[in-house]
């Protein structure tokens, strides 16, 4: 169960120059470029990193995951090989359906966004990943071809950022400026929705310097169709969100809940939407703790409050556990799947747990 007062936020701007890498075509493509004048777009602009990157000179693994593709009959293919794995992963966080940090990994939450993307369309639900579902992941050639792996040069905004060292104790993170990350590493991680093992592991001899090339996942783009009612399914920890016609648009790995501080049931409702809380932790002699805003925040980046109170939708400082540990009673996202989230949900969008 979660305490929390909300502080307003100023709308930043995130404004991006493009930096213009060499390329086969001579030109950058950006993922997570909104170019709509709506209300979602111009949240999702606002909240949601622009990634401009090439394809030009890819490094040989870089090239062997792009170029991928998945057959029934291959026992390597089968078992999910990192190489493989990656673009799966991809082409599920393509359809809206996350896996949460992308390592190329055949586990739990990969799993579950492939059964999700088989129910939203309809297919078999299986454990293993199919004929069927591989040629519906690939049917829209143009979202097939995207690259997974790609180049991007760093930057100083990349670079410059605050890094603070996380106490344990609840106090000392009252007295912190901001609950920022604690590296570089951890802050291209969560930009590029990557798993920081994973982003080490593509870029063995990178130095992490302004002006480097370094092998990054492609976020692609991530659901913009307004969200009118999602479902907190315990048993599988996923989060479903659905359209005002109940369609399915998006799945999002989720923890929700414990066995000490169970989540509540029944239905509720959107109440507030706030970009970069803080959180207020009552101890128990009745004092508070008022811990600053940051993606280390207990609730990340995002809180979506419920009419439920003390309860919400909300971010993580620990993207890579989700669906692996318990939470206060709310439903927790990675904190890019919490943001996308933040940037389409209606504000009185309905909120059910089962």
């Amino acid at each position: 169960m979660i305490n929390f007062r909300t502080i307003k936020v100023s709308a930043i701007t995130v404004a991006l120059a493009l930096v213009l890498a060499p390329s086969v075509n001579a030109a950058t493509t950006v993922s997570q470029k909104f170019s709509g004048d709506d209300e979602i777009s111009e949240t999702l602009n606002r909240v949601l990193p622009r990634i401009p990157y090439s394809t030009d000179s890819l490094s040989d693994t870089a090239k062997k995951v792009n170029s991928s593709q998945w057959q029934s009959g291959d026992k390597t293919n089968q078992k999910l090989n990192q190489i493989i794995g990656a673009k799966v992963q991809a082409l599920l966080n393509w359809h809206h359906h996350g896996v949460g940090p992308v390592d190329g990994k055949w586990g739990k939450n990969t799993r579950k966004a492939m059964q999700a993307f088989q129910k939203a369309n309809g297919l078999p639900i299986t454990d293993r990943l199919n004929q069927e579902t591989w040629q519906a992941l690939t049917k829209d050639k143009a979202l097939a071809n995207q690259p997974v792996l790609v180049n991007y040069v760093l930057k100083d905004d990349d670079l410059n950022i605050h890094t603070t060292t996380i106490p344990s104790s609840t106090e000392a993170k009252g007295e912190l400026e901001g609950m920022y990350y604690e590296s570089v590493i951890e802050a291209l991680g969560e930009k590029f929705h990557m798993d920081t093992g994973y982003l080490k592991s593509l870029n063995p001899k990178a130095s992490f310097k302004a002006g480097e090339t370094i092998t990054v996942y492609n976020p692609g783009m991530p659901n913009t169709t307004a969200v009118s009612r999602v479902v907190a399914d315990k048993n599988t920890q996923t989060l479903y969100a659905y359209d005002a016609d109940d369609n399915m648009v998006a799945s999002y790995p989720t923890t929700v809940g414990s066995t000490s501080t169970p989540s509540p049931s029944g239905s509720h409702s959107v109440k507030v939407k706030v970009h970069e809380p803080n959180y207020t932790y009552s101890h128990d002699d009745g004092s508070q703790t008022i811990i600053p805003p940051g993606p280390n925040n207990p609730v990340g980046l995002v809180w979506i409050g419920l009419t439920k109170p003390t309860y919400g939708i909300h971010g993580s400082p620990d993207p890579e556990r989700i669906s692996r540990q318990a939470s206060s009673g709310c439903v927790r996202l990675t904190n890019w799947d919490a943001l996308a989230l933040y940037g389409t949900i209606n504000k009185d969008a309905t909120v059910e747990f089962k």
